[in-house]
């Protein structure tokens, strides 16, 4: 496997357990905002989009028309980006349009990785007003969305836990006689 396999199946496989968290979460509470927590998932996602947006598209290749065109970006990011107000962001988009820009981006972030060279990912990231705040090259800013992704999807865990509904992972005993 390649390093760009790699960094696809993982990012692919990141952006499945989003879909595994939330497609059991009833839309009515998703902007249900627990107090030991401070999030919801309507946040979460936002911010899902908005990140996954920057750290696998716009550092990687630049702004995307195709996407541009899609969702509100400049809306992503008043409501959404790190250190917004949860309250705020509150009520402004659905669910049902939160979803379907997390599979715009989605979509979007895959192609970009598959469609990169191995020497691409040793490249410096495409220079921006904001500073990445943790990679200067392509591997590491898309390394980066895959941890990032996941902290995220940690978080989901813990709102569904405190609404009521944690996740239930299916283990399995394994057939093995000791």
């Amino acid at each position: 496997m390649t390093a760009i396999q790699l960094i696809s199946k993982q990012t692919t496989e990141a952006y499945q357990w989003i879909h595994t968290l939330i497609d059991t979460v009833e839309e009515q509470q998703w902007e249900e905002t627990p107090d030991i927590l401070e999030s919801n998932i309507s946040w979460q996602i936002g911010h899902l989009v908005i990140s996954i947006y920057y750290h696998t598209i716009l550092v990687i290749k630049g702004h995307q028309e195709d996407v541009l065109q899609q969702l509100p970006l400049k809306k992503y990011s008043e409501l959404y980006a790190y250190n917004t107000d949860v309250a705020a962001a509150t009520g402004k988009l659905s669910p049902q349009v939160l979803k379907a820009h997390l599979a715009i981006v989605a979509q979007k972030s895959i192609a970009i990785i598959d469609s990169l060279t191995p020497e691409a990912l040793a490249e410096p990231l495409i220079p921006r007003e904001v500073v990445h705040p943790v990679a200067t090259t392509k591997l590491e800013a898309l390394s980066w969305n895959i941890q990032h992704t996941m902290w995220h999807c940690g978080q989901i865990a813990s709102l569904k836990r405190v609404l009521g509904n944690p996740h239930r992972f299916e283990l399995k005993k394994t057939n093995t006689t000791d």
